[in-house]
């Protein structure tokens, strides 16, 4: 029940930043290292990624591979997370060791993403031992007249 919820948990926030990414593309932009080209277009791309694998996160058939597409999506953005941590003016709106934080956090998100790659383990019920005491008594019973 905890990883079902962590996963709709999950799902929502890739699709509301998805989202986003198509609502206030500008924000984005500014996230964005200068030496990158297209940044319009990349900030569209990854948000459209986000929407679809936060989509496909909660149809079980493409879960795990939606993990992993969203951890490679996360390991892509990263260097904007740099970005941000190192030139901290051009990010007035938020305090810059809230900046260098989310480098961490970057690595807990990975790992909450990660554990929903890996395949649920459901605890095998022991076998019920062969009723040895039956099986002996019935074999045995010599065979009635």
């Amino acid at each position: 029940m905890l990883k079902e919820l962590s996963l709709w948990l999950l799902a929502a926030f890739f699709l509301f930043a998805g989202i986003n990414h198509f609502r206030v593309p500008a924000f984005y932009l500014t996230m964005m290292p200068d030496y990158l080209a297209w940044r319009i277009p990349l900030v569209y791309v990854s948000g459209g990624a986000e929407i679809i694998l936060g989509a496909l996160l909660i149809m079980p058939q493409w879960s795990r591979r939606a993990a992993w597409g969203l951890i490679v999506l996360s390991i892509a953005v990263f260097p904007a997370n740099i970005h941000m941590a190192l030139h901290p003016e051009e990010f007035e709106w938020a305090d810059p060791l809230v900046l260098w934080l989310r480098l961490p956090l970057q690595g807990v998100l990975l790992a909450w993403i990660y554990w929903h790659t890996r395949p649920d383990v459901k605890p095998s019920k022991p076998a019920k031992p062969a009723n040895s005491t039956a099986a002996a008594a019935s074999s045995s019973t010599p065979p009635a007249p």
